[in-house]
């Protein structure tokens, strides 16, 4: 349960904070770069919250 609440947790903060830059008026190289970027790091995430990977550099949260 714990598990699900902290990918929950991750994954609005990841969606606000993709909002908050999408918002930026960037030229089109750089936000498909930006895009790019965004979408490793969610990957990244999902994968360390569940374990496959070490997640060191994402703070614990303890509900």
């Amino acid at each position: 349960m714990n598990l699900i609440i902290t990918l929950i947790v991750y994954l609005v903060v990841f969606g606000l904070i993709w909002w908050l830059v999408a918002m930026l008026p960037l030229p089109a190289p750089v936000a498909q770069i930006v895009r790019v970027l965004f979408i490793i790091l969610l990957i990244l995430i999902i994968l360390s919250v569940f374990g496959i990977i070490p997640g060191g550099y994402l703070p614990h949260l303890n509900l």
